[in-house]
């Protein structure tokens, strides 16, 4: 028996990362998987590494409010229900001094890391209200949102904005039974980790990020993935409007 057995998930940013991780072991864990992406090739590699027969793969951009009812009604008709949703979808700009941070970058931060939690509100939240169904939302924040950092200052306000939208909407809709929390990860062992560092991982970068982070390594895709499933099980149920630091020690060093 898996914690999650019964559990219909959708997953943005499964294409890679802290995404496909969390497929591959929440699948593990019983959960039947919708994982979204907007690059067609990644996201289907995830479904062939999520266990067999529990994942189905879906290309869309979860910028869209018409790609967010796609997502729905492709979760209902593989899977007949939705109980939870994984915002996991996100993007960093390259490190560098705030003034110089392209416009175009912090626009697509924004854009990419911020509006996916409004308009997965937007779909999601109707239908479970009609359906008087107890869903749960899971959104990705940063722990650079409590312990910004020069030269990332831009995408730290993205995740705030991440954090503040979970806490208020899971105040807003409590009464209905829904849930939202959101995990704060340290720096990833993702493709990410190279634009955190300035543009380029080396030796010497991460050394630098591991000096700031107690435990003395980087954020595992397992790592949140151990979190997302605690999140997403009967285990949570009395958990809303929190922010769980993955990020071991960064929050306190």
């Amino acid at each position: 028996m898996g914690r999650l057995d019964g559990k219909v998930i959708i997953v943005t940013g499964a294409g890679a990362g802290f995404g496909r991780g969390i497929v591959e072991k929440i699948t593990k864990e019983g959960a039947k998987v919708l994982a979204v992406d907007i690059h067609q090739g990644n996201v289907e590699a995830t479904a062939k590494a999520a266990a067999q027969g529990t994942c189905v793969a879906h290309t869309n951009d979860v910028t869209l409010e018409s790609s967010w009812r796609d997502i729905l009604d492709a979760c209902l008709q593989n899977f007949e229900k939705v109980d939870v949703v994984v915002n996991c979808a996100g993007v960093v700009h390259i490190a560098a001094p705030s003034h110089e941070v392209p416009e175009d970058q912090f626009d697509l931060m924004f854009k990419v890391n911020v509006k996916p939690l409004y308009l997965s509100t937007k779909v999601i939240v109707p239908y479970w209200k009609e359906k008087k169904f107890q869903g749960s939302f899971i959104n990705m924040s940063s722990v650079s949102e409590p312990r910004p950092r020069p030269n990332v200052v831009w995408y730290a306000s993205s995740k705030g904005a991440v954090t503040v939208a979970t806490r208020g909407l899971a105040a807003e809709y409590a009464a209905d039974g829904i849930r939202y929390n959101c995990i704060r990860p340290a720096v990833g062992e993702t493709a990410m980790l190279a634009r955190v560092v300035g543009g380029t991982d080396s030796p010497d970068a991460r050394k630098k990020i591991l000096g700031t982070i107690p435990l003395g390594r980087v954020c595992m895709p397992e790592d949140v993935a151990n979190m997302v499933t605690f999140l997403a099980s009967d285990e949570a149920s009395y958990c809303t409007g929190a922010a769980y630091d993955v990020d071991g020690g960064r929050g306190v060093s």
